[in-house]
Order: C-alpha cells, then sequence, then structure tokens
C-alpha cells in the first residue's frame, strides 16, 4: 500500500498530524507514507519515522496555478498510490490529488470539496474539539467513532544531530539549559511580552541557568528587546533566525525546559518531550494543547479569553500582560525537579 498525505502548512499542525500517521501505520503494516509539504515544515516530517519520502509542494498560501498543480499532479500519478489524506479544508489543497486521479481522496469535506473528496468525513466540533483528533479521525471510517487516547507525537533528535547543530553553530551545551521560543507567528495577542521573558530570563540565570532564545527570523526583533531588558549577566543567546528549521529542532532537543507560547515550536517541543511550559493568551489549550506528559499549561482564563484574535480587541491584553514572570518561574522549576 503507497498512501499520500497533503500536509498542513503550518509547523504546529503538522505535528499535531503525527498521531493520524501513526494510526495509519498500525491499521496498514508496512504502508508507504509519503507527504506533499511546503518547504517550510519538511524539516518537521523530516524528523518523523512514519514518513517515507517528502515532496515538495511549491505553493505560496493563497496561489492557486492551476497549471502548476497540473504538471505536480502528472508527476504523482507515477507513483501509483492507492490513497491520499487531504490534511488543509481549503480546496485548493484538495486539486492535485484530484488531478492526479488517486483512488481513494480521503478528507473532510472542508469548502464543500464534494467533486475532489470522495471518502468524505463531516466534522462535528463538539466530538472532536482538539485538531490532532480530528487529523487522526481521518485513519477511520466515515462515521466511526475515534479511539482514544490518540498516541503523542514523536520526533527523533539523535545526540549526533544534537553534536552537529551545536558544532555548526559554535556553542557547547550548557549543564543547565533553558530555551524560551518568545515568538508566535499568528500574532501579537499569542505574545507573552517581552519584559516578562526578560524577568525571568534574570531569574533563570540566577540560578545557573543559560538562558538561549530559539525562533524564526520575524522573532528576531521581540528576542533582542528581551537581551536588552536582562539584567542578569551573561545575557541570553539569540539564536532566531540563526538557525534553520531542523537546528532549532536539535537546540529545543538540548533543553533542560522550554518555555514557549502557543505556537509550533512549542509543539516541536512537546513531540522531542522536553519539559514544557506553555503561556496562552488569545488562543485556546482545549483547541491545540500541546501533545505530552511533560507539558505545563499556564493561561489566566480571563473572561475575554481565548478571543482567537490577532491582537487584541480590547487594547490591553490582559491576558498575557497579567500572567506574571513568578507563575511561570515556578513552573519552569517544578519542571525542572520533576
Amino acid at each position: 500500500m503507497k498512501a499520500l498525505i497533503v500536509a498542513p502548512s503550518w509547523i504546529g499542525d503538522t505535528v499535531l498530524a503525527q498521531p493520524l500517521f501513526m494510526r495509519l501505520h498500525e491499521r496498514t503494516p508496512g504502508l508507504q507514507l509519503d507527504a506533499l509539504a511546503p518547504r517550510w515544515v519538511a524539516p518537521v516530517l523530516e524528523r518523523m519515522a512514519e514518513i517515507s519520502r517528502i515532496i515538495d509542494s511549491p505553493f505560496a498560501h493563497g496561489e492557486l496555478s492551476l497549471r502548476s498543480r497540473h504538471r505536480l499532479a502528472r508527476q504523482l500519478a507515477r507513483d501509483d498510490y492507492q490513497r491520499v489524506y487531504v490534511l488543509p479544508n481549503s480546496i485548493k489543497s484538495a486539486l492535485v490529488p484530484f488531478f492526479a486521479n488517486i483512488p481513494e481522496r480521503i478528507a473532510f469535506v472542508g469548502e464543500k470539496r464534494y467533486g475532489l473528496i470522495n471518502r468524505r468525513h463531516t466534522l462535528d466540533k463538539a466530538l472532536l474539539p482538539q485538531m490532532a483528533e480530528r487529523f487522526a479521525q481521518l485513519a477511520e471510517a466515515p462515521g466511526t467513532p475515534l479511539p482514544r487516547p490518540l498516541p503523542l507525537p514523536r520526533l527523533t533528535c539523535s545526540g549526533e544531530q544534537r553534536a552537529a547543530t551545536l558544532a555548526a553553530l559554535g556553542v557547547d551545551r550548557p549543564e543547565k539549559l533553558a530555551i524560551f521560543c518568545p515568538g508566535a507567528e499568528y500574532g501579537p495577542a499569542k505574545r507573552w511580552p517581552a519584559r516578562h521573558f526578560a524577568t525571568l530570563a534574570d531569574a533563570l540565570t540566577q540560578r545557573g541557568y543559560a538562558v538561549w532564545l530559539v525562533g524564526s527570523a520575524k522573532d528576531r526583533e521581540i528576542a533582542e528587546q528581551i537581551v536588552s531588558q536582562v539584567q542578569t549577566a551573561p545575557p541570553p543567546r539569540n539564536f532566531c533566525g540563526s538557525t534553520s528549521l531542523s537546528q532549532a529542532i536539535d537546540l529545543l532537543g538540548a533543553a533542560s525546559f522550554v518555555v514557549c507560547n502557543d505556537s509550533g515550536l512549542m509543539h516541536v517541543a512537546a513531540a522531542l518531550g522536553r519539559p514544557l511550559v506553555a503561556v496562552y493568551g488569545s488562543s485556546s489549550p482545549g483547541f491545540t494543547p500541546p501533545l505530552s506528559a511533560q507539558a505545563t499549561i499556564i493561561s489566566l482564563n480571563l473572561e475575554c479569553s481565548p478571543c482567537f484574535k490577532r491582537e487584541c480587541p480590547l487594547g490591553h491584553l490582559d491576558c498575557l500582560n497579567q500572567l506574571h514572570p513568578q507563575r511561570v518561574l515556578d513552573a519552569c522549576l517544578a519542571r525542572a525537579a520533576a
């Protein structure tokens, strides 16, 4: 059996899809499971034992490019896939499998994709409140209850990979290492303030921890704000924008514990099995929690949250501004001692 995954376009969503991949292998021993994925999430799929091959999906967000999709579909048609699981809900994501004439095209109805998907699931949000559950449901027959509990995501990160990344970056692993992931692609309403991260960094440095900041180039500005507000030497090392995603995975794998906003790297840290403190503001841990027994979720649960907005609609961002560093510090120290 050869099957194809049309992968999500977000790092965190890709991690949350791994329980589906595990279930598919349980259902079909010897399955070859390939993934059609944007290149920016490919490094995550490369760390999943369930994925045999990654095929580059060259399309930008919102890009139609019918001619290019036809050309890619002709290439996929030669691979004789029997099934495809389309994880995004858009019409565009279902076009290539349809053009490739893959016999079983499995997905939720999504954007009214009745002609493109031929094994259709209808989403019941009450029965499947979590994103990972919705992905995993695709391994079942439509209308069949989802078996629980789900397997937890599990990314590989070997000692050799970590050592190679540390050598490439010219750093040694400290004995006690706290990694902060201060970014959140979705928007500022998911980002704990820089001053709070700085206060936390001071407290951890005073307790003998080295603090490293990890993220994309878009996170460099907030990381620089954190470094500029830290009072205790040595200041944090800012790796935001200085690593590939694969190297960021290796750095997270080396951490004593990780402090994250609700972000893709939060899900990566959870899937690496690292002790994790996850800070939630405008989003909900009920929908996309870190799937790990070693994660502590911190949220103030205000009346106005979760609002799921990119920026605070009330202008105060109390859900994060009022979440004080001492509470996060206590959670970090508890995780470190566990």
